[in-house]
């Protein structure tokens, strides 16, 4: 069975940083996307980084130029490097990833949670 496990949430000042994780596990394949969404209160879910099948990393344009991802293969393990977090960032941060056990279906994990506040 895959899961996805999240850690790396929690409270963080305006233009404070914090760095989320998210390592796949259990028996499988391959990895073809692998990255983050997240979801505010009362407002829709929305893309926030994802590494793509072609190894680029698609950014939303609300945080290009502070979130960065990178990644540990050998770990199957993504970061998400918040830098200059904002109010608006407060949410529900989901890693979600395409998995290949015989076939590739979609996982998420169960979500962190982070605050940006003064």
């Amino acid at each position: 069975q895959v899961q996805l496990v999240e850690s790396g949430g929690g409270l963080a000042q305006p233009g404070g940083s914090l760095r989320l994780s998210c390592t796949a596990s259990g028996s499988f394949v391959a990895i073809s996307t692998m990255g983050w969404y997240r979801q505010a209160p009362g407002k829709r879910r929305e893309l926030v980084a994802m590494f793509t099948s072609s190894d680029t990393i698609n950014y939303a344009d609300s945080v290009k130029g502070r979130f960065t991802m990178s990644r540990d293969n050998a770990r199957s393990t993504v970061f998400l490097h918040m830098n200059n977090l904002k109010p608006e960032d407060t949410a529900i941060y989901r890693c979600n990833a395409n998995i290949k056990i015989n076939t590739f279906d979609n996982y998420w994990g169960r979500g962190t949670q982070v605050t940006v506040s003064s």
